[in-house]
């Protein structure tokens, strides 16, 4: 029995306390808030209600009898809200939400009119009264090694489920190229990237340079430099939760602009 798309809403019920941290597409933090996010069930869970409190800011108070064609959630709980369609000239964006246990990671990842990365917000929480206990920001010796995991792909048109093993091997040649080799579903992607102190520029293609941003909480954040169409392009967000177990969540958009799923791998350094 699998759960409805409700009942994995219903896996973020809780009052989450934490902060809204704002970075420029280099990694430099901008400005951080406090937080405390309430989703409360009514009416027997048949309705939710969301309470954002900010400092300094007006609160947020949204209600939730359904949810919409652009939110997907996981059995866990993680989920993602985004734009289902890249259009030309128009400001585009997404979230990633990955949870585990009593902490939440969030990620937003904003392109402005012309499709170049704006900025990014990282909203690191906590459920009231449990620890806060953080990560420290992401080095990349972080993640060097192989990681085997199991990914769950779901898609925004209801379709079943696929599950599949995957394989991520991360290691630097003698020059300091980060060399990335993917393994999932028999496919292998190799590519390489400069490091340059938080930012992993993969820059093989000048037409198609994706940055990997490394940020506080062992979060990471994956994204083209410029989203634009005819292209098909994914938005990746990614949580060293402990020293062996990470998280990914991949947002996939087609060359039309559509989006067309989303993937969460579980992985553990082998």
């Amino acid at each position: 029995m699998t759960k409805s798309q409700w009942e994995c809403f219903l896996q973020n019920l809780g009052v989450w306390e934490g902060s809204f941290t704002n970075f420029s597409p280099q990694g430099t933090l901008v400005n951080d808030t406090p937080s405390r996010l309430s989703l409360e069930g009514l009416n027997n869970n048949q309705t939710v209600r969301l309470t954002l409190c900010r400092s300094g800011r007006d609160d947020l108070v949204k209600e939730y009898s359904s949810l919409g064609r652009s939110l997907l959630f996981f059995e866990n709980g993680s989920f993602s809200e985004g734009l289902i369609q890249l259009g030309p000239f128009s400001e585009f964006g997404a979230e990633v939400a990955l949870v585990h246990e009593n902490r939440r990671l969030r990620l937003v990842q904003l392109f402005d009119n012309t499709g170049q990365l704006k900025e990014l917000i990282l909203i690191r929480e906590h459920l009231a009264g449990t620890p806060a206990a953080e990560r420290p920001p992401l080095q990349i010796n972080d993640l060097l090694g192989e990681w085997q995991g199991q990914a769950v792909t779901i898609y925004p048109d209801w379709r079943s489920p696929d599950t599949y093993s995957t394989t991520l091997k991360l290691q630097l040649d003698d020059t300091g190229r980060l060399i990335q080799s993917t393994s999932f579903a028999e496919r292998i992607i190799t590519s390489t990237a400069t490091i340059k102190g938080p930012i992993v520029l993969f820059d093989q293609d000048p037409e198609k340079q994706v940055q990997v941003l490394l940020l506080p909480n062992g979060a990471s954040a994956t994204s083209p430099l410029k989203v634009q169409l005819r292209q098909p392009f994914f938005l990746e967000v990614g949580w060293l939760i402990q020293p062996n177990l990470r998280q990914r969540m991949i947002r996939s958009y087609n060359e039309k602009g559509e989006w067309v799923s989303l993937t969460l791998v579980t992985e553990e350094r082998v």
